[in-house]
């Protein structure tokens, strides 16, 4: 029998099995989606979406006006991100404090662990010179309108970007094993030293006692297995995490299962030029904004880019008008605008057992999009942009709560030592616990938090 299941594969559930394995726990990791390589990556965008994101690649809210990507694969979303590498400051940490009443929640108690994870990556800051001219421009229209801005940090070996490679592909999978995702750096030690894996393990309901958790469900789409062990660790994220524990009956004693979901709401503002920028070139995300302004404000600036599909489904209109527009890819300068949204949403589930994802923006959010926009609109009439495009589609990455980690079982799902509040051979390490949205990149603090449950959850 295994000491721990680990549910997720992704940048919560592969840190988690490399320290417990490290430490002598004898682990068993399960992911939903296939285990892939950087040989055997997608080599397209079509079949990446299909092939490493739940639903092909685009879940949806329930009144549409919000896509929600997250990773199906080994590694789970940490093979598809960008892996941009940013630490939360205090005012992060003072909000989720409020919110959660946990006293770790401060950058004195979580800077070691940080350290830790720091320290296991290569963390890149990047370079002038791996500019493109999506970033030169923003970085113009920034510093001409008197806006701060930074270059972005992210997990990275050699990108090759001086010889030519494009990042771009790094969406559907780093063919280079250049980007620090789990699977190529905590996932493969854990195996190394022992972990043992079963990809394409689809898991339906746990079922729980004070002895033990049995994890059920159907391996390869066909076979039904069961496993179980002493103790059961979530780590399929916001979305999976919260659907397992509502399909396994969980809502009866946890009743604010499914609340608190944040996403930081982003929509892409395209401005088009007579002189090509290719955007899509290169290390095609360089840099953000870094204004105390827009901290203040609710929101963030990067620049940004898709790829063809992508941008497809981004832009308006349809037949000739949009066969015109995506004849202009070249000359189409990105930026985008992340909202720190106030108005939590509601996971459910419907009468079939499907997810259903019920989140609005609220006032407030809805002005912290409008500043945004006003600023990106600004920025690119400031560098001589043609036409400004404001997609009408916002896309929901981040994805946060749902489990809230708090002192009181009224109103949150998860404790102090990340236990299920009433279970305590079940725990919660990975983005679901976020009691709210920080307005930060989260990847790098659900490591930190990984790292820390490990200790709780070995020494327990």
């Amino acid at each position: 029998m295994k000491d721990i299941i680990i549910i997720g594969s992704g940048t919560s559930g592969g840190v988690l099995a490399y320290y417990l394995t490290k430490a002598g726990a004898k682990c068993l990791l399960l992911e939903a989606g296939k285990a892939f390589s950087a040989k055997t990556f997608p080599d397209n965008e079509m079949d990446y979406s299909a092939q490493l994101f739940w639903n092909g690649g685009m879940e949806f809210n329930s009144d549409v006006t919000l896509a929600f990507l997250r990773g199906k694969c080994l590694g789970g979303g940490s093979v598809v991100n960008q892996c941009l590498l940013d630490r939360f400051d205090d005012f992060a940490w003072d909000l989720w404090r409020s919110a959660s009443k946990i006293d770790f929640f401060t950058s004195a108690q979580m800077a070691p662990h940080y350290d830790e994870i720091e320290s296991k990556l290569s963390i890149q800051e990047i370079p002038e010179r791996h500019f493109n001219r999506n970033a030169h421009l923003m970085r113009e229209g920034f510093e001409k309108l008197g806006y701060r801005w930074k270059p972005l940090r992210r997990g990275q070996t050699d990108c090759k970007i001086d010889e030519g490679n494009d990042c771009m592909a790094c969406l559907g999978g780093c063919h280079r094993d250049s980007k620090q995702s789990t699977l190529v750096t905590f996932i493969a030690w854990a195996r190394a030293m022992g972990l043992e894996i079963w990809p394409e393990f689809h898991v339906e309901y746990l079922r729980a006692t004070p002895q033990s958790v049995t994890v059920i469900g159907t391996q390869g789409g066909q076979t039904r297995r069961e496993v179980n062990a002493p103790k059961v660790i979530l780590a399929g994220g916001s979305l999976g995490t919260t659907a397992l524990l509502l399909r396994s009956g969980f809502k009866a004693k946890l009743p604010a299962l499914g609340q608190g979901f944040f996403c930081h709401p982003q929509w892409m503002v395209f401005g088009l030029f007579d002189e090509p920028v290719d955007a899509h070139k290169g290390a095609f995300q360089a840099i953000k904004s870094d204004d105390e302004r827009f901290r203040r404000g609710g929101f963030k600036i990067e620049n940004v880019f898709a790829p063809p599909i992508g941008v497809a489904l981004l832009l308006p209109g349809f037949g000739q008008s949009h066969h015109a527009l995506m004849k202009r890819y070249r000359f189409m300068g990105c930026m985008e605008v992340s909202v720190r949204d106030t108005t939590p949403g509601e996971l459910a589930l419907d009468r079939s057992g499907r997810l259903l994802i019920h989140k609005e923006l609220g006032a407030e959010d809805r002005q912290r999009r409008r500043r945004g926009l006003s600023v990106i609109e600004d920025v690119f009439r400031a560098v001589g942009a043609k036409e400004i495009i404001i997609s009408s589609v916002g896309l929901g990455l981040h994805l946060m709560g749902g489990c809230p980690m708090g002192a009181d079982p009224k109103n949150s799902v998860v404790n102090e030592r990340f236990q299920l509040h009433g279970f305590p051979n079940m725990f919660v390490a990975d983005s679901s616990i976020f009691p709210a949205a920080p307005g930060i990149n989260p990847a790098l603090t659900i490591m930190a938090l990984s790292r820390k449950a490990s200790q709780t959850i070995f020494q327990g």
